[in-house]
């Protein structure tokens, strides 16, 4: 018998509240070594906030977060990011005055180890080419897409051992859209479990291996994506069928 996959990340009964307004309510979901985990669901459902607190960048007011094992609700973010729990936000985030090699130096600015970083840098521009041919250009000359390509690039400098992926496809041409999942599998094939929050709910149920569907700060549905795509009320709401 082959060895159960490790388990990741798990969330148990997460809560959180922005003042009255309780956010998540009680959200639990996991993902395990190899998997790509979407969630999807409207606007205001939970799924950014679910990434933030993963990340400790907003106080759960209850439930469980364990990275590889370890709970980690007490760990400050930097000290996650360290440990390779790493978190592209909506909106990219890149330092527009710095170029683009500089944006992606920044990704390993807590590396030691020169020898990795060059081959990170490689593996980066394998995954991204325009990255490498817009090396010295600065960032905030970037379109749209090559931005999102750069977020991601620079997060992947951090050698993640999960990274997290809030809504790459916001507000991209559907070709780009295409590239953006693409490198998502090739980031995937390496080795790099990813967590995926995202509107484009077809592109994700296609592009990963499980999935949950938020509403109003709850878990309504999960399963595989095959089974979340084939799902009716799924069709209906996200998919327009």
């Amino acid at each position: 018998m082959s060895a159960a996959p490790e388990r990741v990340l798990e969330v148990r009964d997460l809560h959180v509240s922005y003042g009255a307004i309780e956010a998540l309510k009680g959200v639990s979901l996991h993902m395990d070594d190899g998997e790509i985990v979407t969630l999807i669901g409207a606007n205001g459902a939970g799924k950014s906030t679910t990434l933030r607190a993963i990340m400790g960048l907003v106080p759960a007011a209850d439930g469980e977060i364990f990275f590889h094992g370890r709970p980690t609700r007490e760990v400050p973010t930097h000290k996650l990011v360290r440990e390779g729990l790493i978190l592209v936000p909506e909106g990219r985030a890149i330092f527009a005055n710095l170029s683009v090699r500089e944006n992606l130096e920044m990704g390993a600015y807590s590396r030691r180890d020169g020898k990795g970083i060059a081959e990170s840098f490689e593996k980066v521009y394998a995954i991204f080419p325009r990255l490498k041919e817009r090396a010295s250009q600065t960032g905030g000359t970037l379109s749209g897409g090559e931005q999102q390509m750069l977020a991601i690039g620079r997060a992947l400098m951090s050698k993640p051992k999960v990274l997290l992926l809030d809504e790459p496809s916001l507000g991209l041409a559907p070709i780009l859209v295409h590239t953006i999942f693409e490198a998502i599998e090739a980031i995937h094939r390496e080795g790099t479990p990813v967590l995926l929050v995202e509107q484009n709910a077809m592109a994700a149920l296609k592009h990963s291996n499980r999935a949950y569907v938020l509403e109003t700060g709850k878990v309504a549905l999960e399963g595989s994506s095959a089974e979340v795509l084939a799902n009716p009320k799924v069709k209906e709401a996200y998919l327009g069928e």
